[in-house]
């Protein structure tokens, strides 16, 4: 990437708001900004100006006004991507904001690519890989659990801990090397045993991290959740009461849900993504039949499944069905109309094996219950944010794998007694599985593929 030119982009969404802001970084920034600038009564230049100062005036494209604005000036070190930097903030109308950035290019700048300002920061040393990622990851967070486990990557907790862990192996890798070379003065004897407690203390970590981040892919992405059951069981109740709002159609009618309804909710900062189904039943209704195939192919791919029950009514065949299609899967069996008579008892269903609640959708009873269940099914202990990392990205949990796996055969190699070149090998790609999380062993590939994911003007 052409770092020595300046880029442009709209950093704020581009519907109609309050405000909105053009960012440009890049050696030519205050430059342009000086083109397309004149202030509000005195005449004075922006490249006269000192770091970190907000100027009113208005954008001008040559003698047309365009805008009325306020323009911070960033001087670079000192700046997100650490190069010099100006923001203009201008009205939010998209038409404005478009106008101003079409200005601002056609002044000397050049668009932005996708995360391009963050991409700039992580290439200039300002911030690390899993810090860049980290950005991402608050942008786009859906609860407070998935924004404070972002906000503590984004302090370079995540980059601490693997750095830390590359010093080790380094020292180790270093200390290999230099005996081989010099056997002379630095002896081997005993190094070992003492290496294979080092490796044990790594890997210790680097298993408590992995399990850990069942907790982080819950925080990050939620639980993909399916309420299943038989036609009237209540499950469109049950959704509305989730959500607090008549979202999904209630009628005493079966067959009523025919497709499937989608909805987001957090419980207790889980989010779940929640689906609403077609009742489950044999049925000559096509449309109907389509809605019940959709519903079972939901059920397979569920992290969760929540089968309510009606038990003012016998269970039958299509109970059954629901049984087997939830057998190998996490469940909790909802029972609902507790606030009728009931004919279905809970001894009937606890050669299911799974987590049986009394509910009432429309009484709104057992809710507290299940939030309970949900969150002792789902999280490894309860979370605490005061100095606990989850790793909620795919690539860091991939890299972490790597470097368990390569220390698992240094403690093999040490087991087996082989020789110390055999350590430093499996060492090596221990170190490097790491530094691809922070940036430090990362290709330019790798890059291009993690920031083109990130919004324009990021």
């Amino acid at each position: 990437m052409n770092q020595i030119d300046t880029i442009a982009a709209i950093a704020t969404g581009l519907g109609n708001s309050s405000i909105g802001i053009v960012r440009i970084s890049g050696s030519e920034a205050v430059k342009i900004a000086d083109k397309v600038y004149r202030s509000k009564k005195v005449k004075k230049r922006l490249g006269s100006q000192k770091t970190h100062t907000i100027h009113y005036g208005y954008v001008y494209d040559r003698d047309i006004l365009v805008d009325e604005v306020m323009v911070v000036i960033m001087r670079g070190p000192n700046s997100y991507t650490t190069e010099d930097t100006v923001e203009i903030n201008c009205h939010g109308g998209a038409f404005v904001t478009n106008k101003i950035l079409e200005t601002v290019i056609k002044h000397g700048a050049r668009p932005a690519e996708p995360g391009e300002f963050t991409k700039r920061a992580f290439l200039n040393g300002r911030i690390d890989l899993s810090k860049a990622e980290a950005v991402l990851d608050l942008i786009e967070s859906k609860n407070d659990y998935a924004l404070r486990s972002s906000l503590l990557q984004l302090s370079g907790a995540l980059y601490e801990e693997i750095k830390k862990m590359r010093n080790e192996i380094l020292y180790e890798i270093a200390f290999i090397e230099s005996a081989l070379d010099d056997p002379e003065h630095i002896s081997t004897e005993g190094y070992s045993e003492k290496l294979e407690v080092k490796v044990e203390k790594l890997l210790n970590k680097l298993e408590k991290m992995l399990k850990d981040s069942k907790n982080g892919k819950i925080l990050k992405e939620g639980i993909d959740t399916v309420i299943l059951g038989k036609p009237n069981a209540g499950k469109s109740t049950f959704l509305n009461l989730l959500l607090g709002e008549e979202r999904a159609i209630v009628t005493d009618l079966e067959g009523t849900t025919r497709d499937i309804l989608k909805e987001s909710i957090c419980l207790k900062g889980i989010q779940l993504n929640v689906m609403d189904t077609a009742g489950i039943r044999n049925t000559e209704d096509i449309v109907e039949k389509i809605g019940v195939d959709r519903a079972k192919e939901c059920a397979l791919k569920a992290d969760l499944i929540l089968y309510v029950v009606d038990t003012s009514v016998p269970l039958d065949i299509n109970d059954k069905e629901i049984m087997n299609i939830i057998k190998e899967k996490n469940t909790i069996i909802l029972l609902n109309k507790s606030d009728l008579n009931s004919v279905v008892t809970r001894e009937s269903l606890l050669h299911l094996n799974k987590k049986i609640i009394w509910i009432s959708a429309k009484e709104n009873i057992g809710m507290e219950q299940l939030e309970e269940e949900i969150e002792e099914m789902f999280l490894e202990g309860k979370i605490n944010f005061n100095d606990e990392l989850f790793l909620t990205n795919m690539r860091h949990i991939h890299h972490i794998k790597e470097a368990y796996e390569s220390l698992v055969l240094v403690k093999e190699s040490i087991r087996d007694k082989m020789t110390e070149d055999f350590y430093s090998i499996d060492l090596m790609n221990g170190y490097t599985s790491l530094g691809m999380i922070i940036g430090e062993e990362t290709g330019e590939d790798v890059v291009n593929e993690i920031f083109s994911k990130f919004c324009m003007g990021k």
